[in-house]
């Protein structure tokens, strides 16, 4: 092989390289909301104290942050409802007092800790998709252990990590692992028995003051 031709292709491979950087690196600035300061880990005691089994069929839930301006996806998380009820939410922003983590995962989800979640990411700027499928025990017990599994999740890897979760729940294997929020929220939609729903709300375009606001209801008992 020829000097020239050598040349020619190291200069294809650092093209193909710094293309792929250049991508991740769009990636990473559109997903803000997947790259929170974590929370430290609650102990067992505090979550078996929390822990909340919702009446509900077995299900799971995706939510999708979707920008208003963009139409672009900003964040992805998942609540499962199995053998106790919790969001996986990784690298997400939303915090309450009353709502230990660990590893990325939030317990004791009630009917009023969902909600202030739903709400503390809908404002003026982003609504969410909420994508819910009846699942069996099985499934939903599946998509517990390994969302209890899977560890702290790195920023800009939310849509990634909750896709490669999916995947492993038998029947959903199906589902491609990307890292846009957007592009798993079609898939997801597409299965058979999933229903969505858009929320919004129109207050503040500040995450930081939904999330006080509804930490402060929470403890007020909301």
């Amino acid at each position: 092989m020829s000097g020239s031709d050598l040349n020619v292709r190291s200069g294809i491979r650092r093209l193909s390289t710094g293309l792929r950087f250049a991508a991740l690196g769009v990636v990473v600035a559109a997903l803000t909301a997947c790259a929170a300061q974590q929370q430290p880990n609650a102990d067992d005691a505090t979550l078996e104290r929390v822990a909340y089994r919702h009446n509900g069929p077995p299900a799971l839930t995706l939510y999708t942050m979707i920008n208003n301006r963009t139409g672009k996806g900003a964040h992805t998380s998942l609540m499962v409802n199995a053998s106790e009820r919790v969001i996986f939410d990784p690298a997400g922003s939303f915090y309450a007092d009353v709502v230990p983590e660990r590893d990325d995962v939030l317990f004791g989800i009630t009917p009023g800790v969902e909600k202030a979640y739903r709400g503390s990411h809908a404002r003026s700027t982003h609504h969410v998709v909420v994508q819910r499928l009846e699942v069996t025990p099985e499934q939903a017990q599946r998509a517990y252990q390994l969302v209890r599994a899977n560890g702290r999740v790195p920023g800009a890897f939310c849509a990634n990590a909750t896709a490669s979760i999916l995947k492993q729940v038998p029947g959903l294997e199906t589902l491609d692992v990307t890292f846009y929020p957007g592009k798993l929220s079609e898939q997801f939609g597409a299965l058979p028995g999933v229903t969505t729903e858009r929320y919004r709300e129109n207050d503040s375009a500040d995450l930081q003051e939904g999330l006080a606001k509804n930490n402060a209801a929470l403890n007020a008992g909301g």
